[in-house]
């Protein structure tokens, strides 16, 4: 599976951006979803996950409320809105594929085995 996300970008504080990452594979469908960020010097962190169905959904608290998660298997693509934007979401966001638990919406990074390069989000504030 190869994903590659895109839609960062330099936005004001309280503005909204959607984050999308397009997957090909065959097997797309039966995968778990997820998005990460990482900041320069720290570690990767998680930031949503949706399991094969959509019907599962998993946020860190740092985003709920704000953040929205969303796939379209037709597309081989997953979503991430984000609303209400604060200058501490500055990070590159990276899409991710869990393969092997894929029924449920996973946050731990040690689970994904795909991942797609990132794209950077700027939040000015």
């Amino acid at each position: 599976v190869q994903l590659q996300a895109s839609g960062g970008g330099l936005v004001q504080a309280g503005d909204s951006l959607r984050l999308s990452c397009a997957a090909s594979g065959r097997a797309f469908s039966s995968y778990g979803l997820g998005w990460f960020r990482q900041v320069l010097g720290k570690e990767r962190e998680f930031v949503a996950a949706i399991n094969w169905s959509g019907g599962a959904r998993n946020y860190a608290d740092s985003v709920k409320g704000r953040f929205a998660i969303s796939r379209d298997n037709a597309k081989n693509s997953v979503y991430l809105q984000m609303n209400s934007l604060k200058p501490e979401d500055t990070a590159v966001y990276y899409c991710a594929a869990d393969s092997a638990s894929g029924w449920v919406a996973v946050s731990d990074v040690g689970l994904y085995d795909y991942w797609g390069r990132g794209t950077q989000v700027t939040v000015s504030s």
